[in-house]
C-alpha cells in the first residue's frame, strides 16, 4: 500500500545550504522508489490557516518511506534544510483502492452504541 511523506514547512529566507538540500534531496529518496507529489506549488487554505509550504512524497509503502528517512544519504542532507526551516514531517500509509469511508463511520457508530 502507498505511503507517504508529507511536510508542512514553515516560510525561510533564502540560503544556500536550502538550495543545496533542494538540489540533494530527489537522489535520496528514488532508491526507494519515492517520487514528488507536491512540491514547490501554490496552495489554497479553504478552511483554517496553513502558512508556509507543503512537499509530499509518494513512496510504494511505508516499509519504503521509513528507509528512507533512515538512510544515511537523507540523515546526510537533512541538517541543509532543519538549520533553516521550521517545519513539522510525518510519514502516512496511504488507504488500500477498496477503502470505504462509509465502513470507518459504521465502526464508529457501533463503537459509539455500544459504550
Amino acid at each position: 500500500m502507498s505511503a507517504y511523506a508529507i511536510a508542512h514547512l514553515q516560510e525561510a529566507a533564502p540560503h544556500p545550504e536550502i538550495a543545496e538540500y533542494i538540489e540533494r534531496v530527489t537522489a535520496t529518496f528514488e532508491p526507494y522508489g519515492g517520487r514528488f507529489l507536491v512540491h514547490g506549488m501554490q496552495h489554497e487554505v479553504r478552511e483554517g490557516a496553513w502558512p508556509g509550504h507543503v512537499v509530499v512524497i509518494g513512496f510504494p509503502s511505508m516499509a519504503h518511506a521509513r528507509a528512507w528517512w533512515d538512510s544515511a544519504a537523507y540523515q546526510e542532507i537533512a541538517p541543509l534544510r532543519s538549520r533553516h526551516i521550521e517545519g513539522d514531517i510525518i510519514l502516512v500509509p496511504g488507504v488500500g483502492e477498496s477503502y470505504n469511508a462509509a465502513d470507518t463511520a459504521k465502526a464508529m457508530m457501533e463503537v459509539m452504541s455500544a459504550a
